[in-house]
């Protein structure tokens, strides 16, 4: 996964001609039951997208390219490739599933062997590589951002092949699939109501429900159903995916004028909701999706692992603030402040709705597990938040499979971030027992029981797992659930309290007991498959290449804004060149008594708007490009002993 970046024309484009590799895999979706091959697609200008459904950047990469498969319908053809980072998202129903919810509108290629992953060279999600009519391969390019030099691009290519007479105009081989039916559609997150009703994130419906206490019957909706951005009434209103929703105290609410705050994800806004009116409006969010500004973008590159340097302030102008895939919202009491897991930036921010400040509450926008002070934590897609009874919030962090803690200090700030769960991006399983060998998959909601243990919605393991922080240990307290996004407890019915499950895949709410006695499942750990590279032992020159895009320049007016954090599972594969320094070359020395393992890397640079040569002015746009990538290597005597890597897939 990788931080938005912005690409012109002439950084993208080969500069030699590759013959596209066929497109292979076990099955294909949005296609009507045909089997596509390369050349059912000649003539036709072709973007394969390299995905995962768990990646955010690869859902912003799904958005940014919607408008431009419009735009050239009768001349392009994009093909998404997916290609698993997590064993459950091999799964050919789920895979399904989730082109259903993401409303992908193109075939879909089911790679869960990763080959032609392999063939087409891919190292990181999300990758496009561009195919011209001709069965060329014209552009490779890593991460999101590249809509502008994309459609130039394709300007380019239907120039050049009219005049060849090698472009073919007409409809693509998409066949779209069935509707759904139903009340619920992939509902993402579930907060109760003092009367016993519950307000659900009705995601793939666009829309708010309130939802009877049976959780059966829809009491009322709020929103038209129709994706898009609307303030007004119930009726009226539109949503984009929303997810997660709290609700605010009663005071408050009263005082505000409504009642509930909404994290519009791909609308990339928080919402306002009045349950009593049903109006809609915006709290926060301009709708553009955000990219660091100069002084972060500086910052964050240029600032090594302990320095105090970081950005926390976003001003007072909430409308005007830009935001990046909201996934949960929570009330905090100790802060004073609705707290919001920014999935699309891997950071939690704060909005406090009365002096309507914005803040980075904790993470320094780089994707990765770190924790420390608030200004040196890394987050990876946070996509559940729970208070517990001293204040802290609990955060289920996704893409690095970890239960993370932010600990308040007492004025309500974050005095420190803690891991109890979690090894990193690339580290998952299904394992119980003592905590720090404990593994999730890809966990979205977390909910604190009175006991205060802390219960996880493991969405990839299809359970509800739970943390005790007496013994730091995990068990499971539910099996066999369709990808629980949200858990809570549901006080609400007699007797013992039960736990609420947002069961997405099933579309519905469900009631399960607290078990008397939880399981202890230990099915492994995992790291994610990809092909292993051979290596050498001893001295390994390791390089990322990184060119700024055309009207952007390096930002080296505070020295060497490009830097290089490496390290590797195992720690001893790593004899000497692990740690953070600035530059993108670094000698790596491998141990040869260690056969296999994984080396993870995170390279960033700092590019601004300004010529090459001139100087770049005070109020330029800054752009951090990140780029993450874990590596299976071998030991082996004919290995490679250099690795050349590409930040934003340049060829």
């Amino acid at each position: 996964m990788t931080a938005p970046s912005n690409t012109g024309t002439d950084s993208v484009r080969t500069s030699y001609k590759v013959r596209a590799s066929e497109l292979v895999g076990r099955n294909w979706l949005n296609t009507g039951g045909k089997q596509l091959a390369l050349e059912d697609l000649r003539g036709k200008i072709l973007i394969l997208d390299f995905w995962t459904f768990c990646c955010i950047n690869c859902l912003h990469v799904l958005d940014e390219l919607r408008p431009i498969e419009a735009k050239y319908s009768d001349v392009l053809v994009t093909v998404g490739v997916h290609s698993p980072k997590f064993e459950y998202e091999a799964d050919p129903v789920a895979l399904a599933a989730a082109v259903e919810r993401y409303e992908i509108e193109h075939p879909v290629l089911d790679d869960p062997e990763l080959v032609t992953w392999q063939a087409y060279a891919a190292r990181a999600w999300p990758t496009l590589v561009v195919v011209d009519p001709e069965g060329y391969i014209v552009a490779h390019l890593s991460g999101e951002g590249h809509a502008s030099g994309l459609e130039s691009l394709i300007d380019e290519l239907i120039a050049e092949h009219t005049e060849k007479g090698t472009l073919h105009r007409g409809d693509g081989p998409y066949v779209a699939p069935p509707a759904r039916e139903g009340d619920l559609r992939f509902p993402g997150k579930a907060v109760a109501l003092e009367n016993g009703n519950f307000l659900v994130g009705d995601s793939g419906h666009h829309r708010i429900v309130e939802l009877g206490n049976d959780l059966s019957t829809v009491v009322r909706t709020f929103g038209s159903g129709v994706k898009g951005f609307a303030d007004g009434d119930a009726s009226n209103a539109q949503f984009n995916e929303p997810q997660g929703l709290t609700l605010l105290p009663t005071d408050l609410a009263t005082q505000l004028g409504y009642h509930a705050v909404i994290a519009d994800t791909v609308n990339h806004r928080l919402r306002s909701l009045n349950l009593e009116t049903g109006i809609v409006g915006t709290l926060v969010g301009n709708g553009v999706q955000r990219l660091l500004d100069a002084d972060q973008a500086r910052a964050a590159a240029d600032a090594s692992d302990d320095s105090e340097e970081w950005i926390s302030e976003l001003g007072t102008d909430p409308l005007g603030t830009s935001l990046s895939s909201p996934w949960d919202a929570l009330w905090s009491d100790k802060a004073q402040a609705v707290i919001v897991a920014m999935a699309g930036t891997h950071q939690i921010f704060s909005f406090d709705p009365q002096t309507q400040a914005v803040r980075v509450f904790a993470g320094t926008g780089l994707e990765g597990l770190a924790d420390g002070a608030p200004g040196e934590s890394w987050f990876a897609q946070p996509s559940g938040l729970a208070a517990d009874q001293d204040g802290n919030i609990w955060v289920a962090d996704s893409e690095t499979s970890a239960l993370r803690c932010l600990v308040l200090a007492d004025d309500g700030s974050v005095a420190s971030v803690e891991s109890v769960i979690g090894a990193g991006l690339f580290d998952f399983g299904f394992r119980d027992g003592e905590a720090s060998q404990a593994r999730l998959q890809h966990p979205l909601g977390v909910a604190v029981l009175p006991d205060r243990s802390i219960a996880i919605a493991d969405t990839y393991n299809g359970a509800v797992r739970r943390y005790d922080p007496a013994t730091r240990s995990v068990s499971t307290l539910a099996r066999g659930l369709n990808e629980p996004a949200d858990v809570q407890l549901d006080a609400s019915v007699e007797g013992e309290p039960v736990l609420l499950v947002v069961e997405t895949n099933n579309h519905q709410l469900v009631r399960l007991p607290l078990p008397k006695e939880a399981l202890n499942v230990d099915e492994g750990a995992a790291q994610t498959q990809r092909p292993k590279t051979k290596v050498t032992a001893g001295n390994h020159e390791l390089t990322v290449r990184f060119s700024a895009p055309k009207g952007q320049k390096l930002d080296d007016r505070w020295g060497d804004p490009t830097q290089l954090k490496i390290s590797s599972s195992p720690e001893e594969l790593l004899l000497a060149g692990a740690g953070t320094s600035t530059g993108l070359q670094r000698t790596l020395e491998l141990n040869p008594q260690i056969t296999e393992g994984v080396l993870h890397i995170t390279a960033r640079a700092a590019a601004c708007d300004g010529e090459p040569g001139g100087e770049i002015p005070d109020h330029a746009a800054c752009h951090l490009y990140q780029q993450d990538w874990g590596i299976p290597v071998v030991i082996d005597a004919e290995g490679e002993s250099e690795l050349v890597l590409d930040l934003r897939g340049m060829d």
